[in-house]
This record gives structure tokens, C-alpha cells and sequence, in this order.
């Protein structure tokens, strides 16, 4: 399998390469060269195999022959391995029709887990095969960090650098950062927002003589290993609510639309996903995209569900790239007008494109918590306020009440203590062994939000 960039001036790379390189060279997102298939019958098939058996076959064909599939597969059984949960993502029914997806069963309670746990031992095993050692950077808005730093803490293989916003995160969401004490760890807390940050990281991958010294690596989703093991979930819940042959509904809450592209990228590899729900708070420049045909910047406004506090959606350019019948020069000149205008418009191909297969809701403060307070009475389950929105946004999809909705439920509850216990009157409790993360030592450096600054610190860490 090789990969292309979505701006069509980057070299084809092998799955290896593309881990590496996080974002191709040219400033795109690299995107596999073809789709691979599964028929109905391969599907059916599939239906009785574990989630890691599940996980190696849906991920082989995209990996190629970069990695052995025997090599793949311990790779794999390590990830899952370390979830509190046997299935990995479990199903859980709310009523006859609505179900929510459990992603949060992994060492840092949010569903980038079921990605960055492989993708850590991706790295290392590549890394360690060529002998090679690299520096990785990540932009969060919350849980990407936390989840990052645990699948490289004490690797020999590289460092990690996490940028996130000051103050815009949640206490449980920055000290699973902070109190990691391991040396190849580095915390930086940034004065801005979410797109401050991951404007800081694009630049410093787009500025080729630091990228080259400093040899860069990625874990953010514009990174193609990251999106890879999230389509397996989609593939998962289709086959446990219909053998792969039953059509499902997805409701997504989504900031960045990595999570919501692997379900798109699940559709085209033969995957019965009907309509995806792109599932936004107050930061709604999808929504709005979606409504108008115009994707145009706007002020990020800080909300309850703070890793959705984002209004540049990096993934948004694969689905463009697509939507643009794969036309690498549209896609450049309308990414290149974002830092100009603040804006491009979609043509009117690609705008059906989309909104034939998506649908987008905007949900605001007010009813995040009353989704909390509802789907608490209805079931007695607490929920974060990501998922809630995810919830709220399912509510109001009204067509197809013969296909299952499925919403993702992207974070434990506890990551958000304060809003969940507004709403519901009982604080959550973090698991047993997160029992003293209160308590622990932090360990992290504030700095402007200046490019310069930032290189010469991390310059300085590697040195």
C-alpha cells in the first residue's frame, strides 16, 4: 500500500514512511493511493472474530508489507491487551433503537486510546527496526496528550513534546499529562487555544530546516496511523448489530474530524454505514459548513466539552481531497486561502458530496447538560459532556427509525467531574488505579504562543 498527499506534491510513501513523516512534506495529509474492499461475504466472515483478530484484518491490507502480519498481530494483542474491557469498545444498548459505543476503556480513560496504544508500539517497532530515534509533537485539546504521552513514556526510541492549551483543559485532562514523570516526556502549556497549538505544530513541520534537525514525528490525527485503528471500531459495531450486513447510523461528537473520517473511511472500504452525524458544540464550523458551502473560521469559544473546542478540523482536508474527486491542486488553493481569508468555499459537487452522506448538529451548553440529566434518568448511566453532545445530536436525527443509531462515547465520565455531577447530583469516580492522580507532582513548562520560542525550547530538551 502507498500513500499520497491531499495536496499532490509530497513523494508516495510505504505505511512506515507515512508513520514517520506524520504530515507529508508539500503540507497535505497523506491518505491510502486506493481503498481496499470488503465484500458483503468477507464481512459475514468476519463477524465472529475477536477485536484483535478484527484489528489485523482490517488493518493488513492498509499496512501493506511494511510491517509482517505475525509482527502486526503482537503489536496489536499488546495494545488491547492493556483495556480494562475484554471487548475493547463495548456496546451498550439504550433503547430499541439507540446504542452507545464505550471508547474509553484504555489507560488514560478517552477513545484516542484505542489508536495511540498501537501506534506507540508502531513507532517503536519501526523506529528500533531502522535504529533510528525521533522527536514526536502533538497538539490536544485534551485527551490526544494524555494518550500520546502514554504510548511513548520510557520508550528508548523517542521523546514527545505535548502543546496544549493553558488553562483549557480539564484538571483530570492535564494532570494525566503533567504527572507523567517519565524523561522523554516534555509538557508545554500554551498561552492561546487548541488552533494555536496545532498552528505551533504545522509550523514547525512546514519549516524543513528545524523539521530536519530536530527530526519531527507526529501523533496528532493528521497522521495516517492514528485514523488507521479507529475505523476497526466502526467495523466492529457493524458487525455486532448486524453480521456486517445491516446498515447503522454513527453519531459522532467531533473537533478535529479524525473520528468521524474513520467511519467514513470504513464506508469506502465496503462497510454498511448509512449516515454519519457530525455532532459539534459551540464551536461549529462544520455544522455551518455544512449549512452554507462555506467553511469559514471563527472564534474558538470555550465550552464543556473542551477537546471539541476547535474551529480549524485538520481532517476535514481528507474528506475534501475526496469530495474533490482526489483533485490535489483544488484542495491546495482552498487550504492555502484559510491563512488569507479565513475561508474557501466547497464547489457544488463536493458540497452534495458530503451532505449526501453527513448530516451536522450544533449543540449548545444548555443542552449538553440536559443531555446529561436525561440520559441519566433514562438509563442511570452517566455520560461525559462529549458524548452528550454526541446524544443530543442523535436525539434530533429523526429519519431511518429502523436503522440503529450508535453514538460514540469518546470519554469516561470522570474526566469531567464538575459538569456530570451539575447534572446529575452524584460526582463520578475515577477508576481504582487513577485513585491518587490527584495528588501527584506536576511537571510542565508555560510559554508564549511564538514559534521561535517554542522551537528553542524543544532544540534545547534534544540537544
Amino acid at each position: 500500500m502507498k500513500y499520497i498527499s491531499t495536496r499532490g506534491q509530497a513523494r508516495e510513501l510505504d505505511f512506515d514512511q507515512a508513520l514517520l513523516a506524520g504530515l507529508a512534506e508539500d503540507g497535505g495529509l497523506y491518505v491510502p493511493q486506493f481503498w481496499p474492499q470488503f465484500s458483503a461475504h468477507d464481512l459475514s466472515a468476519m463477524a465472529g472474530l475477536s477485536y484483535a483478530e478484527l484489528a489485523l484484518r482490517v488493518m493488513q491490507p492498509l499496512v501493506g508489507t511494511a510491517i509482517d502480519p505475525t509482527t502486526l498481530k503482537r503489536l496489536i494483542d499488546e495494545a488491547y491487551g492493556s483495556f480494562d474491557h475484554v471487548a475493547v469498545t463495548p456496546l451498550v444498548q439504550l433503547d430499541h433503537q439507540n446504542w452507545l459505543l464505550e471508547l474509553f476503556h484504555g489507560p488514560t480513560l478517552a477513545f484516542k486510546d484505542v489508536a495511540l496504544q498501537l501506534v506507540g508500539r508502531l513507532f517503536d517497532h519501526v523506529l528500533t527496526q531502522r535504529k533510528e530515534r525521533v522527536n514526536i509533537l502533538v497538539a490536544t485539546s485534551g485527551d490526544t496528550g494524555s494518550a500520546a504521552i502514554h504510548a511513548i513514556k520510557g520508550r528508548e526510541a523517542a521523546n514527545i513534546f505535548v502543546l496544549h492549551p493553558r488553562g483549557r483543559t480539564s484538571e483530570i485532562q492535564r494532570r494525566q499529562m503533567t504527572t507523567v514523570q517519565e524523561a522523554n516526556v516534555h509538557n508545554i502549556a500554551i498561552e492561546g487555544t487548541f488552533d494555536d497549538c496545532q498552528t505551533l505544530v504545522k509550523a514547525m513541520f512546514n519549516h524543513g530546516y528545524f523539521r530536519a534537525r530536530a527530526r519531527l514525528s507526529g501523533m496528532n490525527s493528521i497522521n495516517w496511523a492514528r485514523v488507521m485503528p479507529q475505523i476497526v471500531y466502526y467495523f466492529h459495531t457493524v458487525l455486532a448489530l448486524g453480521g456486517g450486513l445491516r446498515p447503522v447510523n454513527f453519531s459522532v461528537p467531533t473537533g478535529n474530524f479524525g473520528d468521524i473520517y474513520a467511519a467514513y473511511a470504513a464506508k469506502r472500504m465496503g462497510l454498511p454505514v448509512n449516515r454519519m452525524l457530525i455532532a459539534t458544540n459551540n464551536n461549529d464550523i462544520l455544522a455551518r459548513t455544512l449549512a452554507t458551502g462555506e467553511y469559514k473560521l471563527g472564534e474558538v469559544h470555550p465550552t464543556l466539552s473542551p477537546s471539541m473546542d476547535i474551529q480549524v478540523s485538520s481532517n476535514f482536508e481528507r474528506l475534501l481531497f475526496e469530495a474533490n474527486s482526489r483533485d490535489a491542486e483544488r484542495v491546495t488553493a482552498q487550504m492555502g486561502s484559510l491563512p488569507q481569508s479565513g475561508s474557501f468555499t466547497l464547489s457544488p459537487g463536493a458540497h452534495d458530496y458530503i451532505t449526501g452522506q453527513f448530516s451536522a448538529y450544533r449543540v449548545d451548553e444548555a443542552t449538553t447538560l440536559n443531555e446529561i440529566t436525561r440520559t441519566f434518568k433514562e438509563t442511570g448511566m452517566q455520560i461525559d459532556p462529549h458524548t452528550a453532545v454526541g446524544r443530543a445530536a442523535a436525539r434530533r436525527y429523526t429519519h431511518e427509525p429502523q436503522i440503529p443509531m450508535v453514538t460514540l462515547a469518546t470519554a469516561h465520565p470522570a474526566k469531567f467531574p464538575d459538569p456530570v455531577e451539575k447534572a446529575t447530583g452524584i460526582r463520578p469516580q475515577l477508576p481504582p488505579r487513577y485513585g491518587d492522580l490527584l495528588r501527584l507532582p506536576e511537571r510542565c513548562t508555560p510559554l508564549a504562543n511564538e514559534l521561535a520560542t517554542v522551537e528553542a525550547f524543544i532544540e534545547a530538551k534534544i540537544q
